[in-house]
């Protein structure tokens, strides 16, 4: 679904981007895409210090463009110039289901009636997410881009990727990544990941996973190109 953000220029706009990125790495999906682009060219070039998770965010985009570029086609968002009475940056679907509902039976709407079950829990797992958001906030995030060496120019690099991004743990994201010419016929491959810092330590992740059993069948050796805060 469409996302709908309006008036990125002023502080009411930039504060609902900042609610909506609080539990969310990028704009949709869980990578790096156009959509991440059309917002970031939107928002001004000014101090984001008072906005987070805007901060966060921007800064995080502005290292791909810089590093590796951005791929992702996204599944697409719209940037307007002035916000209308009600809520904005929220998917529209949800806004089609309240409508429908309003027009379906306007009478039976009891603004000050109990909350059913299945909105108590919903409002239970919006409070879980906003926690764990800030949970991980507070304890840092960083920005990493790895060189993957293969053994030869025999290494199925597509292979080797796959076995990369098997790695799952708690606190890692991948990100984009794109194969580099070496010599020889030789390619390494550069791949962004995002970390919770207290949750995952890099160098474990290299050397307990990467260059370790079965992944070192295709890598011969991982390095750190960059390390950065967000």
């Amino acid at each position: 679904m469409a996302v709908t953000f309006y008036d990125l220029s002023s502080d009411a706009g930039l504060k609902k981007l900042d609610e909506y990125l609080l539990s969310r790495s990028y704009i949709t999906g869980y990578q790096a895409s156009k959509d991440d682009l059309t917002v970031y060219s939107s928002v001004p070039k000014k101090s984001l210090d008072a906005y987070v998770n805007v901060s966060r965010w921007y800064k995080h985009i502005d290292a791909l463009l810089r590093i590796s570029g951005v791929s992702g086609e996204g599944s697409g968002v719209t940037v307007e110039g002035n916000a209308p009475a009600s809520d904005v940056a929220t998917p529209p679907a949800a806004d089609s289901k309240a409508s429908a509902a309003d027009e379906e039976d306007d009478d039976d709407v009891d603004l000050f009636g109990e909350e059913t079950e299945e909105e108590k829990k919903a409002a239970e797992e919006r409070s879980a997410a906003a926690k764990s958001s800030i949970k991980k906030k507070e304890s840092g995030k960083s920005s990493v881009l790895l060189d993957v060496k293969p053994w030869d120019d025999e290494t199925d690099m597509k292979k080797l990727e796959e076995a990369v991004r098997s790695v799952e743990k708690e606190g890692l994201l991948w990100g984009a990544s794109k194969l580099v010419p070496v010599g020889y016929g030789i390619k390494k491959m550069t791949i962004m990941m995002t970390i919770v810092d207290d949750l995952v330590s890099v160098d474990d992740l290299i050397e307990d996973h990467l260059t370790a059993e079965p992944i070192n069948e295709y890598v011969q050796s991982c390095d750190i190109v960059a390390f950065n805060k967000i």
